[in-house]
């Protein structure tokens, strides 16, 4: 068995004793006017004091004005940048080119209209330089952000982030703000994992840097909106749902794996007389953690249901409500009540969708029952026999999580 890379101190000590390279690539698409105000600025920001050696690529992906052209004429006048040419569109598909071909330790994207503020960059890349992260993002949505931007776009973003947190769990908050990071080594065999050429392939990137243990970086950082914007909103929307539900299947088949990527080893206290504390996973704590996500979702629950039952009849209501509900509940349990799972895999997921459709079979059943013995109960009756269904199907959802979804890994003998 081949061994499997590590990051330790001594990547980190070398990164840090060694004049790092960063290369800042900037994909643009008919973007003649904004591009030589771009490097002008960003250019002499980078000479003024930026502290690693540095170089700007600017891949122009199938530009119809006069970009290209641009692009070049500016790149004779400054040794430090250089002009990358696709004749397909897509930032994706930029970034993918450029960073595969990069040869320096650390890759950035930015967007031409420098909406993100210069500042954070130092910030952003130093972390990965010295080996603490792998990937760095900026976030107009963590605490102390800033940022000057319409309402639409601002409920827009905030509404996406908060799909990709319920649905995949994900801990970053801003997976779309056009300023990253990362280490050529990590991210190259991420690239060859990531399917998307378009808008979302940030979000699938830092998808699967979550889903393979690699640790993400978040700056907040200031942020001014650009009104003159390429982005189809509504299109790009309907293309990153659609992202998230193929993410989701490669996570649940096994093929969200990254092969070849670097693995960092269990912490562990830097004092040697430390007294190390033990995480609590025992039957107590998983009964009182457990039972609060329990009440939150079945309050949850209720409520979606007693809003959708007024459109929709009870067993699609009620699919519904468990569904939205469900997708929190198995993240939260898997994070706070089951603690020796660390991430996600395919028999983790397969596993929970039995379990949720052992849980429908009971509330559903218990719907069914009463319409049966009543022809036309009252609502407030029906979100009275769906609670106490709930509760009998939440005591079979714990004993099952338990004992076979969330099952202990067999402790292996040891050998002397």
């Amino acid at each position: 068995m081949s061994a499997v890379p590590q990051l330790g101190a001594e990547t980190a000590q070398r990164a840090s004793n060694r004049t790092a390279t960063v290369d800042v690539v900037i994909p643009v698409h008919n973007e003649e006017r904004s591009l030589p105000g771009c490097l002008e600025v960003l250019s002499g920001y980078l000479g003024e004091g930026f502290p690693f050696s540095w170089s700007i690529t600017v891949v122009d992906n199938a530009s119809t004005d006069s970009t290209l052209e641009v692009a070049h004429r500016l790149a004779r006048k400054m040794p430090r940048v250089r002009v990358l040419h696709l004749d397909r569109k897509g930032r994706g598909l930029a970034l993918r080119t450029a960073w595969g071909y990069s040869d320096a330790d650390v890759v950035v994207y930015m967007d031409v209209d420098l909406s993100t503020g210069l500042d954070a960059l130092l910030p952003l890349v130093a972390p990965l330089v010295n080996g603490h992260s792998d990937l760095a993002v900026g976030s107009r949505l963590a605490p102390g952000a800033r940022t000057v931007r319409g309402g639409k776009r601002e409920m827009i973003s905030r509404g996406y982030n908060k799909m990709i947190r319920w649905t995949h769990g994900a801990r970053f908050t801003d997976a779309q703000c056009g300023f990253k990071a990362a280490r050529t080594d990590v991210v190259r065999p991420l690239l060859r994992q990531v399917r998307d050429d378009s808008w979302f392939f940030d979000t699938e990137m830092l998808l699967l840097a979550e889903h393979n243990g690699l640790r993400v970086h978040e700056v907040p950082v200031d942020w001014v909106e650009d009104v003159d914007t390429r982005v189809n909103v509504v299109r790009t929307a309907a293309d990153d749902v659609a992202g998230l539900i193929r993410v989701a299947r490669a996570k649940i088949t096994g093929a969200a794996r990254v092969p070849g990527l670097p693995q960092r080893p269990e912490p562990r206290a830097a004092h040697p007389q430390a007294v190390l504390a033990k995480r609590e996973n025992g039957l107590l704590w998983q009964l009182v953690s457990f039972g609060a996500i329990g009440l939150v979702s079945t309050v949850l629950t209720s409520v979606l249901y007693a809003i959708l039952r007024g459109w929709w009849p009870p067993l699609l209501a009620n699919l519904v409500a468990l569904t939205v509900t469900t997708l929190w509940n198995t993240e939260a349990n898997r994070r706070y009540t089951f603690l020796q799972q660390r991430g996600s895999s395919g028999r983790v997921h397969a596993q929970g969708l039995i379990v949720f459709a052992l849980y429908y079979v009971v509330t559903s059943g218990a719907l069914l029952g009463l319409h049966a013995y009543s022809a036309d109960p009252s609502r407030w009756l029906e979100v009275l026999v769906l609670i106490l269904s709930s509760v009998v199907g939440t005591a079979l959802r714990f004993v099952l999580l338990r004992s076979w979804v969330f099952a202990a890994p067999a402790k292996e003998e040891e050998i002397s």
